[in-house]
């Protein structure tokens, strides 16, 4: 994926985008699979058919939307090159726009991750993790060229991480600010978490 910034409707197969909205609008516990099915114009055996339980539409959904958000991330780090300010920028920026232009998919991943299987739910914070790893990289990176003067990078990092996050339970597209003027507050935001000092 190159083009990071540019984003459509989520390419869900019908299960999942009829799960989605599901578990957005009343949580996981709260969907029965006939609503899903019903959603997505399917019986409940047709809809057994794709997906064999509502646990296999949370990790088949949560498993797209993070491979979605590490692929914009890791596009958003190449096209930045080897710049430490440039690269932490794009990457905070992908997260931003992440968390805007897909909050549903967002919020379901990080509200659910309580109700996924022990055995999953492992996997998805590997993800998570990894997501994580690169925020921290950036973070240290800065530190170590003598542009960021945080003296706590791994806390600067989790913070970063949540400020992201975040939007994704406030945004909404008819609100007051647009995703660009959010993306450029919240990279104000971000650079003063970290420290950040031109250098001279």
């Amino acid at each position: 994926m190159t083009m990071w910034r540019d984003y459509g409707p989520a390419d869900l197969p019908p299960p999942l985008a009829a799960a989605l909205e599901a578990f957005a609008e009343h949580g996981y516990h709260g969907t029965t699979v006939r609503d899903i099915a019903a959603r997505a114009g399917l019986s409940v055996p047709g809809l057994y058919h794709h997906y064999p339980s509502k646990q296999s539409l949370l990790q088949g959904l949560s498993e797209i939307t993070m491979a979605e958000l590490l692929d914009r991330s890791e596009a958003a780090l190449a096209e930045a090159g080897d710049d430490p300010l440039a690269r932490f920028d794009a990457l905070i920026e992908s997260l931003l726009r992440f968390h805007m232009y897909r909050r549903a998919q967002a919020f379901v991943g990080s509200t659910e991750i309580r109700s996924m299987d022990p055995e999953y739910r492992e996997i998805y914070v590997g993800h998570r993790d990894r997501q994580q790893r690169l925020v921290d990289e950036a973070v240290e990176a800065g530190v170590q060229s003598g542009i960021f003067r945080t003296a706590y990078p791994a806390d600067a990092g989790r913070a970063l991480a949540t400020l992201c996050v975040g939007v994704s339970t406030w945004y909404h597209p008819d609100g007051p600010l647009g995703p660009d003027e959010i993306v450029e507050r919240n990279l104000q935001f971000a650079r003063d978490l970290v420290g950040y000092r031109p250098t001279a």
